[in-house]
């Protein structure tokens, strides 16, 4: 390091330290003028404020500067304040309905499963997709060789069957021709009584048979009418009238009927008229009633609002990850056909409705001004603020029935040109006439 320099070091002493320094200025100078309790620095010590670093007078012209902004905002901000702002709406006459949302799938009411009780080859097809059907019609055809075939065989196995019964009632007949002979030889002493016996045991036995053939031909002709009916099976046919919503089988598949029967066929009873099976929680189901109207949407039409009627509520929990809903079966018409299977709908159901009474926005009764307490107020009485000359004044009311919008009024001290307010400072928000500026 240099040298110690004192006129260094006095230089940079603070400037509060060297205004004790300075001498006044002569009071006969004409050119200066002269404050009360001030002199002027000695020419070495001006010397040393001018020698002051620069990073010292740039800290104290920011200062200044600040404090000048702060000055001009503080005076700017007192001229232009304006009283508080508030949304107000006239207190009117409607409807109020409480509704609850589910979502559900589109149905036809009454679907009919067609499937195959014999297995065996497609052999036609006579129905597809979206073909009208009528009851009897028929849809498909299983190759039937192998089951003509059984027909067959149990026709033959009948007819044998009488044709020993045939035999068998001729040998009764001759049996019981000798049984009477022997009879009469007994009474008259000319026969044995084994030889009599014997005569009434082979007629027994003859009769036995005759019996065992004619049940014999009754198992026969049940076999016959299995194999005539399992024949009867190879036609696919349709039990209902109908539409044709799925089909599950092609010409030359093998369908094979085990445990299971196979679905071949879906048919829709009546598109014309459909249901919404809608999924209501069971928060919301205690609200739903049969009778119950409902509007619903669809995603193929956004725009039009479908209507219907709660047809039956359904007793069955359905739990989807430990989380119950019940099954709600809404009617609707389709006699325009737009409503297809398996459409997703989202269901309105209207649960309580109010028509033509005093109401007020559901928002005002979340309103209070900065120095109240909001939703004022316990149970149905609640209160609410409106405007009277300019002033917010509190309200009490009777609440009743409330949806997402408005709050049923059942009793309250209104005032014919009363303005319910239901904000504040929502100027950038709402629209102009609805704003009204008031001193609280």
């Amino acid at each position: 390091m240099g040298a110690f320099d004192s006129k260094h070091f006095a230089s940079s002493r603070p400037f509060a330290s060297r205004i004790d320094a300075f001498e006044p200025l002569p009071q006969s100078s004409p050119d200066v003028p002269v404050l009360p309790g001030w002199t002027a620095p000695a020419d070495d010590e001006a010397a040393a404020i001018a020698r002051l670093p620069g990073w010292w007078r740039r800290k104290w012209a920011m200062l200044a500067a600040v404090a000048a902004a702060l000055v001009v905002a503080a005076l700017w901000m007192r001229g232009s304040a304006k009283p508080a702002s508030y949304l107000a709406v006239p207190i009117d006459r409607g409807d109020v309905v409480r509704m609850t949302t589910a979502s559900g799938m589109v149905n036809p009411i009454e679907t009919v499963q067609i499937g195959s009780y014999v297995s065996g080859r497609i052999q036609d097809l006579s129905c597809d997709y979206n073909s009208k059907v009528v009851k009897g019609q028929q849809c498909a055809k299983i190759d039937p060789r192998s089951y003509e075939a059984a027909v067959r065989q149990a026709a033959a196995a009948v007819a044998t069957a009488r044709a020993q019964l045939a035999k068998d009632e001729a040998n009764l007949a001759y049996m019981e021709a000798v049984f009477a002979r022997n009879r009469t030889l007994w009474d008259r002493g000319a026969v044995s009584h084994d030889a009599a016996e014997n005569a009434l045991n082979t007629f027994r036995q003859a009769q036995a048979q005759a019996d065992l053939d004619r049940t014999l031909i009754e198992q026969r002709e049940a076999e016959l009418s299995a194999a005539r009916v399992n024949l009867d099976y190879t036609d696919i046919i349709s039990p209902v009238d109908g539409t044709v919503v799925s089909r599950n089988v092609a010409i030359g598949q093998t369908v094979a009927s085990s445990f299971q029967t196979p679905t071949l066929f879906l048919i829709a009873t009546d598109l014309m008229h459909m249901q919404i099976d809608a999924n209501v929680t069971e928060a919301a189901i205690g609200e739903v009633r049969e009778g119950q109207k409902a509007t619903f949407t669809v995603e193929a039409f956004p725009d039009r609002t479908f209507t219907g009627v709660v047809t039956q509520v359904r007793q069955a929990p359905i739990s989807v990850q430990n989380v119950i809903s019940y099954d709600v079966v809404i009617d609707t018409d389709n006699a325009e056909l737009l409503l297809r299977p398996g459409m997703t709908a989202t269901t309105h159901i209207v649960v309580a409705e109010r028509t033509d009474v005093l109401r007020v926005p559901e928002s005002a009764l979340r309103f209070a001004p900065a120095a109240e307490r909001p939703n004022a107020g316990q149970g149905k009485q609640r209160t609410v603020f409106v405007l009277r000359h300019g002033h917010l004044v509190p309200v009490s009311l009777a609440a009743g029935l409330a949806d997402d919008n408005f709050v049923e009024v059942t009793a309250g001290a209104f005032e014919p040109d009363d303005r319910v307010v239901v904000a504040r400072d929502a100027a950038s928000r709402l629209p102009a006439a609805a704003q009204i500026a008031v001193q609280p």
